[in-house]
């Protein structure tokens, strides 16, 4: 019997904020976010070349071999974009139970692909929005933020997107784009209420559609992928964003 692909609710973009802050999460199809970002559509999709040139994640605990990534850092302030220098990526077990405790040294994004002018655009935007629902009406806050481009194959016949199961990430918000779906099955998307039972089922399939998440109160996680045809994968940019701080580990810090 053939597993229901449930639609996404996309939120009207002028409800954003206020979407988020009801329920927790929000979703905005392809065409919004382009709008909200102050891009055109083609200036998203023109980053997806990124994607074909992951190098593979040696840390998947479980022994897979479906997963690629690359990873970098910034401080947002205001329109003020800051790269800070490749640092580990890291988790307390509490929210990663799978590959937390362990720092983790992905190969960064290329300097070439984060100079075009719709990477700055993006994380602005993700700052300016962090602002106006943690906290509205101050001076805008430095946000600490992680960007991971991920791809999951299913050259292996599957592949798992959170592999670590239905989990939060330790951070304010939560921002997951979908970059692009090709030759798979599966991969829904489902959201909960950390605190209670209530949650949501959809399949993002949308290019550069976009899943936002109140960390501190929604759990989230996406199925696993099997292939369609040869070759199939899902690929994704995470973006996180955090105003006390990078998460490091207790090791990186200055009086250790």
């Amino acid at each position: 019997m053939a597993t229901p692909t449930f639609l996404p609710p996309f939120c009207p973009l002028p409800a954003l904020p206020q979407r988020l802050q009801q329920q927790g999460f929000a979703v905005l199809s392809s065409a919004d976010v382009a709008q909200w970002i102050g891009c055109q559509l083609p200036d998203l999709q023109a980053l997806q070349a990124d994607w074909n040139h992951l190098p593979p994640d040696h840390y998947l605990k479980d022994g897979g071999r479906y997963r690629q990534r690359r990873h970098a850092s910034f401080i947002v302030q205001g329109a003020t974009v800051h790269p800070v220098p490749h640092r580990a990526h890291w988790q307390p077990l509490e929210y990663n139970a799978l590959h937390g405790g362990m720092e983790r040294w992905f190969e960064p994004i290329p300097q070439a692909s984060l100079a075009r002018p719709v990477w700055g655009q993006l994380l602005q935007t993700l700052g300016q929005l962090c602002t106006a629902v943690f906290s509205p009406g101050q001076t805008p806050t430095p946000w600490f933020i992680e960007a991971h481009q991920f791809r999951i194959d299913t050259t292996d016949g599957i592949g798992r997107p959170t592999p670590e199961g239905a989990h939060r990430d330790g951070v304010d918000l939560v921002a997951v784009f979908l970059v692009a779906r090709e030759g798979v099955k599966g991969g829904e998307t489902r959201v909960f209420e950390a605190c209670a039972p209530a949650g949501q089922r959809f399949t993002l399939t949308q290019p550069w559609s976009l899943l936002l998440l109140d960390d501190a109160r929604m759990i989230h996680e996406t199925t696993p992928i099997q292939p369609e045809m040869a070759g199939g994968y899902r690929d994704t940019l995470v973006v996180t964003c955090r105003r006390s701080g990078f998460q490091d580990s207790p090791a990186a810090a200055p009086d250790a």
